[in-house]
């Protein structure tokens, strides 16, 4: 099996820098947005316990074999696919559906996180006098069409940017300064959202379990959030493989961004949560929660307003990483298939989504489309055949071979991860999906 060397390819400098970005990608408005109205929607901490179950069976896993194969063959995610199962270069097929998921997702994805910039600003204003954040406000912005656009087009542009610098330079560097300051944004605004009078209903809404409200729906949206949170089944992992130095070891690396993730998810619900019981508003907003209910309930609190802006603060830096992984798994197949310059590669990838975004901007039917496809059809089935190809079809300890790199003599993450890989993560996949698609019902 031929392999690419890594010196011939940008990659991450180190194994912090790695892991901050590998973060960054998990890490995003999954999290600050759609973990928080998910779990609203679908019964609290049943759908929380949902969530963690499906991340250790079938995140982790995923996410691991994604890692392997994409540093085992040190290429962009279509021909890391085309070329680890010798002589079966179909499987090239997983890496452009990979690539499809991550312009999809960003065609809505970049529509959501215009959204939060111009709700950083507006609430800016309000805070400084100017109108308050109502109901109205987001129904303006989120069916506008010139607004929205054109904040649309800055984070493209933003992101375009990043990417443009490289991973090392652009990625890496901007990755391991967000995180820390989202880390830290984050844990003040849940501090002051449990400090609130009532504010342990919210605690106990996100914390304890009714296991009457467990069902097919909520483990079906809960998979599906878990491959959109960790950027599973998109390319993106692979991708972000290819540049991981030989000296990182892959299953520790996968549970600490798996951890870092669930964390930030779990204190968003701490920060959005007590805040809403404590002012009497509904944890089943949907997906305007973030953009209807949180300006109202925080507007009531001592400096709600001030609050407000740092939340929006928080949410626009976490979708800056996010971004910046998506953009990268298109924009590594142009430059290394089509021998694109990475600034031409850029543009591109910047301009195809734009377009995309546009219908999604304008009409909700594609983005609910872009979302349910992506999340829902093409995370899972490309999850599923990540893990066929890495538990069956690799070469011999292939898989084996990239888990013991970065330890001194056999580990046991190299010996019990390939059984999950094989046996247990592929059968849960393949029921869930198959659940989604209508033709077998739990």
């Amino acid at each position: 099996m031929k392999t690419n060397p890594p010196q011939t390819r940008d990659g991450f400098g180190s194994g912090l820098g790695a892991l901050a970005a590998l973060v960054g990608s998990a890490v995003g408005l999954g999290n600050i947005w759609k973990f928080p109205y998910l779990t609203g929607e679908n019964g609290g901490a049943a759908f929380v316990l949902t969530y963690l179950v499906c991340v250790i069976l079938v995140g982790i896993p995923v996410m691991v074999a994604e890692h392997a194969i994409g540093r085992r063959m040190r290429q962009n995610a279509v021909q890391a696919y085309g070329g680890v199962v010798p002589g079966q270069k179909f499987w090239s097929a997983i890496g452009i559906s990979g690539l499809l998921a991550a312009v999809l997702i960003m065609a809505f994805y970049s529509d959501v996180a215009g959204w939060v910039f111009a709700y950083v600003f507006k609430s800016g204003w309000a805070a400084f006098g100017g109108p308050a954040l109502t109901p109205d406000t987001f129904g303006a912005i989120a069916g506008g069409t010139i607004e929205p656009l054109a904040w649309q087009f800055g984070v493209l542009a933003l992101t375009t940017t990043i990417i443009v610098a490289g991973v090392s330079k652009g990625i890496e560097r901007v990755t391991k300064i967000l995180m820390p300051l989202l880390l830290g944004l984050l844990l003040l605004s849940a501090l002051r959202a449990l400090t609130l009078p009532g504010a342990w209903a919210g605690v106990e809404y996100l914390f304890r379990l009714d296991f009457t409200k467990i069902g097919p729906a909520v483990l079906l949206s809960a998979l599906g959030l878990a491959f959109f949170k960790l950027s599973l089944g998109m390319g993106t992992m692979t991708t972000y493989g290819s540049y991981l130095p030989d000296k990182t070891r892959i299953v520790p690396n996968a549970a600490r961004v798996a951890l870092a993730d669930t964390l930030v998810s779990l204190l968003a619900g701490l920060a959005i949560f007590p805040a809403v019981f404590a002012f009497g508003g509904q944890p089943a907003g949907g997906p305007g929660l973030l953009f209807n209910t949180i300006p109202l309930i925080f507007g009531q609190m001592p400096g709600g307003a001030w609050f407000t802006v740092l939340f929006f603060v928080l949410a626009a830096v976490a979708t800056v990483g996010a971004m910046a992984s998506l953009f990268e798994v298109p924009v590594a197949w142009l430059v290394e298939k089509k021998k694109m310059t990475r600034l031409m590669a850029a543009l591109t990838t910047g301009g195809t989504m734009f377009a995309l975004g546009i219908l999604a901007t304008l009409s909700p039917f594609f983005f609910n489309l872009f979302d349910f496809t992506s999340s829902n059809v093409l995370l899972p089935l490309g999850g599923l055949a990540i893990i066929i190809v890495a538990g069956w079809l690799m070469p011999k300890g292939g898989l084996a071979d990239e888990l013991g790199k970065g330890g001194a003599g056999t580990r046991w993450d190299s010996q019990l991860v390939p059984v999950f890989v094989k046996f247990i993560t592929p059968v849960l996949v393949l029921l869930i999906l198959l659940n989604s698609l209508g033709l077998v019902k739990f």
